[in-house]
């Protein structure tokens, strides 16, 4: 059993599908033992997305960058730089500025192999590279370079944790031990008998 920090981000929230976004995890017997919706403080989401986390920071440089290079696009002249870590600090802020701005609903999901299980129905970060069935395939359709030259984030609905290390870093960061409730669904008691 393993637990996953979800965030329902601002986008999703306004656009009105927290619930379908829910009863997709709730479908495949995800068990949520933590909810709460909040306005993310800054010093908050400044330690969700932290700055001073080398791989994290390089890593969405990175990203961006073979991303843009798929699309033909120069960094550049978009960005005005080409360093992966420059480009992972603009975008560090674009993502603590976008979930600071408005309410969010926090979840902790629990279940067998929950965290590949959330991943799997997000989908790709890329609402381009989204598959058809997940989350991000069917209700984003934001584009990351069109992103980019808004100076913005990719409006992509949620944050799922990658890894177990990193869910337990979230949860704990996002709730404490009192905001996470035990109980027993029907799914698991089909599972234990």
């Amino acid at each position: 059993m393993e637990k996953s920090l979800v965030l329902i981000k601002p986008d999703a929230l306004q656009r009105g599908i927290t619930g379908d976004i829910i009863t997709r995890f709730e479908k495949v017997g995800l068990k949520i033992v933590g909810a709460k919706m909040i306005v993310a403080p800054e010093e908050l989401a400044n330690k969700h997305y932290p700055k001073d986390r080398e791989e994290f920071i390089v890593g969405m440089g990175n990203k961006t960058l073979e991303n843009y290079k798929e699309q033909g696009i120069d960094p550049v002249e978009i960005l005005g730089t080409d360093d992966p870590k420059k480009i992972g600090l603009e975008l560090q802020s674009w993502l603590v500025e976008f979930i600071t701005s408005s309410p969010i609903l926090a979840l902790v999901l629990e279940g067998p192999h929950a965290i590949e299980v959330i991943r799997k129905l997000a989908g790709f970060t890329l609402p381009s590279k989204a598959e058809p069935g997940t989350i991000r395939g069917d209700y984003s359709f934001d584009s990351s370079s069109y992103a980019n030259i808004s100076k913005r984030p990719i409006r992509n609905l949620i944050h799922a944790s990658g890894n177990l290390e990193e869910a337990e870093f979230e949860v704990g960061l996002w709730f404490t031990p009192q905001e996470l409730f035990d109980y027993e669904t029907i799914h698991q008691r089909h599972m234990t008998v």
